[in-house]
């Protein structure tokens, strides 16, 4: 269980964010059009993946965008957006802002991301909902990067997350 907070009340999360240099979990996630969206899906190539409360939050969204930017520069890595939302408004959200360089999943039904990433907030004005936090895989599907954002309402670490694949 790690402690953030949202404007400076704690919250907790269900468990812990996986650690920079261990093998990353599996997932099966929602994609926009009800697809399945999984770790796999990337295997071979680096991924970040951009965990976030929701996207209808400013610092969600501009997540979001600043993540798509980066993604049409970075060679053989793909983005991939996570929250809870539903999977109808992640695609309206995408086709309203241009967003076409990442894939947006929802873990909405997706107990096994929850229990494996550790990222769902269990108290709080947003209990239920997932922390924000940035987690870089690399090719061989290790974590190289790992950030969990102690105060929601910022912005996650983008040159952090960015500088370990260049």
């Amino acid at each position: 269980m790690e402690t953030i907070f949202f404007k400076g009340t704690p919250c907790h999360t269900y468990g812990d964010i996986p650690a920079t240099g261990t093998q990353a979990p599996g997932f099966r996630l929602t994609g926009k059009d009800l697809d399945t969206v999984s770790l796999s899906d990337y295997k071979g190539k680096r991924v970040i993946l951009n965990i976030f409360p929701s996207l209808d939050t400013g610092v969600c969204a501009m997540s979001v965008r600043r993540f798509n930017k980066e993604a049409a520069s970075l060679d053989n890595t793909a983005v991939v957006c996570i929250s809870m939302d539903l999977p109808f408004a992640m695609g309206r959200f995408c086709a309203a802002e241009g967003i076409d360089n990442l894939t947006v999943a929802s873990a909405f039904r997706s107990p096994e991301f929850v229990k494996e990433y550790g990222l769902q907030m269990v108290d709080g004005p947003l209990a239920g909902l997932l922390a924000r936090a940035v987690i870089v895989v690399d090719t061989d599907g290790k974590v190289i990067f790992s950030d969990l954002v102690e105060e929601i309402t910022r912005e996650p670490d983008y040159e952090g997350a960015i500088s370990v694949l260049k």
